[in-house]
């Protein structure tokens, strides 16, 4: 099972489709439709020993926040105290901080990071690429040698160049895979139909270019570890046969808030509504909400997120274009599976380079 922790709910960073959007979504309803545990503390306050008896050899717990490493020591604690597997999911600022004892107990981390060092630095500010960039180098050079996944933001609709830029971190050896998740249907106030219409148009048309490449380099030889193309390709050739959400909230990944309660996503850590037990008593229910029940795509993907299904901020045409671009991406990756078939049955690669790890923390569906 995978677990996230929120370690805290304070961030050392102010990105413009984070924190600056949250300074301007006023009166968008939710508290009508979720019931807050305004209880929940800021900073994690679960006692070890209920996490050393909470979790099991086998279990993974991913660190997170807020920016899980400005409670470094918590982090550090738990360590030394707990028997499991450990990742972790960061903006990067304070990687150069971690003790390489620690650092070296992480199989596997998502490192924030938008593209270019002109797109990441506009949405995360002015120093982030430059600072990422050499605390990747500092901790490959201090051995870590588990994955990086690139986490990216959408913001733009240029996909294509974006992710193009990080293919060639991942050939310097700073990343070793990628996903995204694009700026879309996560606050109320920010819906523009006429902007987001376009987006969706030039979004879709890069998805295809991307796709393109992707099949060229199988043909190749090379699988590129592109996550949403992963994910869809394994539901929609079989290898995967779980329909429920591809992150694995409310099914396979839970989420440890910092009261201690279990909840069924790491974004909505204190909504009563998706708590799930408790790591006293363990996970007493699974939450498996699914609105989607017409449509011919929700095998693949799952509902998309359950923030954004529950929350429903956007109207429903934006809510459309959102699922257009999903549409778009799942019939795109369906043209391609005779070209993979291909490459497999010819030993140009194998079904082993499509495997990934499940419900760590990639939105399998942008």
């Amino acid at each position: 099972m995978h677990y996230h922790i929120i370690l805290t709910e304070v961030c050392n960073l102010k990105c413009k489709y984070c924190y600056e959007k949250s300074m301007h979504e006023f009166d968008n309803g939710l508290e009508e439709k979720f019931d807050y545990d305004m209880e929940t503390p800021v900073d994690s306050e679960v006692p070890i020993e209920n996490l050393k008896s909470f979790l099991k050899p086998a279990d993974t717990l991913i660190f997170y926040g807020g920016e899980p490493l400005v409670r470094m020591e918590k982090m550090i604690e738990i360590m030394d105290n707990v028997n499991c597997n450990f990742q972790i999911q960061t903006n990067g600022m304070l990687l150069n901080k971690l003790p390489t004892k620690y650092l070296l107990k992480l199989d596997k981390m998502l490192v924030s990071i938008d593209g270019t060092k002109e797109r990441d630095n506009w949405g995360k500010g002015n120093l982030h690429y430059d600072k990422i960039i050499n605390n990747l180098k500092d901790i490959r050079n201090r051995g870590f040698k588990g994955e990086i996944v690139a986490r990216m933001v959408i913001s733009e609709s240029d996909i294509y160049a974006q992710v193009m830029h990080l293919v060639e971190l991942i050939k310097q050896g700073l990343y070793n895979s990628v996903h995204w998740q694009i700026d879309a249907g996560f606050y109320k106030f920010d819906f523009d139909e006429t902007k987001f219409t376009k987006f969706v148009k030039e979004y879709n048309k890069g998805i295809s270019e991307l796709i393109e490449f992707w099949t060229k380099e199988i043909k190749k030889g090379k699988v590129w570890k592109f996550y949403p193309f992963l994910g869809i390709l394994n539901r929609l050739r079989g290898w995967d046969k779980n329909t429920k959400l591809p992150c694995g909230a409310g099914h396979n990944n839970f989420t440890i808030n910092t009261s201690g309660k279990l909840s069924a996503c790491p974004i909505m850590n204190s909504v009563k509504n998706l708590y799930c037990g408790d790591i006293e008593t363990g996970v007493t229910k699974e939450i498996h909400i699914n609105n989607c029940n017409n449509c011919d795509y929700v095998n693949i993907c799952g509902g998309r997120c359950l923030y954004w299904r529950e929350a429903k901020l956007w109207p429903k045409v934006g809510d459309d274009l959102i699922c257009e671009t999903i549409k778009h991406l799942i019939d795109e990756i369906k043209k391609i599976i005779p070209e993979v078939n291909n490459s497999i049955e010819k030993g140009i690669v194998k079904k082993e380079d499509f495997d990934f790890e499940k419900y760590f923390g990639p939105e399998i569906i942008p």
